[in-house]
């Protein structure tokens, strides 16, 4: 992308689920705030949609698709678990330019099974896995195990209970899924070693920011050292708070450019645009991805945006090359 224009104007669509706390509701405002003032600043004329019921379209109607580039910061509609990828649908179907991955590349997302398929297919290395859809797990010996919910996003499902040493307790959590989730489980080998979340953002021409790695080097229970939910998004939480960023990731010269090279293929193959992020492990020289996330969250505190900090860019700056990406892809915006 040769240049960054600040005039595109910007309609910012988020979330604002009535049924969320009034603490959740007070920092999602905050959030697209901040980030609404940041590509203001920069020049982007920027208006705030609110997504708080599910009359999508209609919302929409009101906006002419040749004069707004929208930033896709909507995960979900409300009262309508896992359609994020209906979001990208709607706007589609309306003819709108947005920034980020597609309604089918959102919904190979939430499928975890057909990512771990795409990346046995692209001979990415990521941890052995199957799929239970009862709570007979015989023929499983890969221990320790991790057990997720096969269509979830954003860590829904993970606590230190997913981790699994032995048959017994990989029957037990697959059956908490099956219950808990009304959906198959996911078992795959848990990578005992260090997590990288790793920013990709291009298209066509794609690029890495600098990776960041989670430490868990206070915590010696094997059972804790993992990104689950409550260490996401749950503040004073023990987890939450055992838990550091640490950008940039150390890594040796060959270890990073290996660890590009599987961040940028996996980044391709699952067809993400715009902008992305691809979790991995390492261990014993390997490293496995454990999750591939497109449109991931970039509110001030997220790992991407600390690596595009680390890398130079504003949080502004950031923001506005995600537009910028979108516009490059639409005649219309990209004069």
């Amino acid at each position: 992308m040769d240049k960054i224009r600040h005039d595109l104007p910007v309609l910012l669509l988020h979330n604002l689920n009535p049924e969320w706390t009034s603490e959740e509701l007070l920092e999602s405002e905050q959030d697209t705030t901040t980030l609404g003032n940041a590509l203001n600043e920069l020049g982007h004329p920027v208006e705030a949609l609110a997504v708080d019921d599910n009359r999508l379209a209609q919302r929409l109607s009101a906006y002419d698709p040749c004069n707004y580039i929208i930033f896709n910061w909507c995960e979900e509609l409300p009262g309508v678990p896992h359609s994020e990828p209906e979001v990208a649908a709607v706007m589609e179907k309306m003819g709108f330019v947005f920034t980020g991955s597609s309604h089918d590349v959102l919904a190979l997302s939430y499928d975890k099974p057909r990512v771990k398929r795409v990346l046995d297919e692209a001979n990415i290395p990521t941890p052995p896995w199957d799929v239970f859809d009862t709570p007979d797990v015989g023929g499983w010996n890969i221990f320790p195990s991790i057990v997720k919910a096969a269509h979830e996003h954003c860590s829904i499902g993970i606590s230190s209970e997913s981790i699994v040493t032995c048959p017994d307790e990989l029957e037990s959590r697959v059956a908490f899924i099956l219950e808990e989730h009304k959906q198959p489980a996911l078992v795959e080998e848990f990578i005992n070693g260090r997590e990288f979340l790793n920013a990709v953002w291009g298209n066509g021409k794609i690029s890495t920011l600098p990776a960041v790695e989670m430490d868990y080097n206070n915590l010696t229970d094997i059972r804790d050292r993992l990104f689950t939910y409550a260490a996401k998004y749950d503040p004073g939480s023990r987890l939450y708070e055992s838990i550091d960023m640490r950008v940039p990731a150390q890594l040796a010269p060959h270890s990073q450019a290996a660890l590009e090279r599987i961040v940028l293929a996996t980044y391709q193959a699952t067809g993400c645009r715009d902008y992305g992020r691809i979790d991995v492990r390492y261990l014993n020289g390997i490293f496995y991805v454990i999750d591939v996330n497109p449109n991931p969250d970039i509110n001030p505190q997220t790992s991407m945006t600390h690596a595009a900090a680390e890398a130079g860019y504003s949080y502004g700056r950031m923001g506005s090359r995600i537009v910028n990406l979108a516009a490059a892809r639409h005649p219309l915006f990209c004069k």
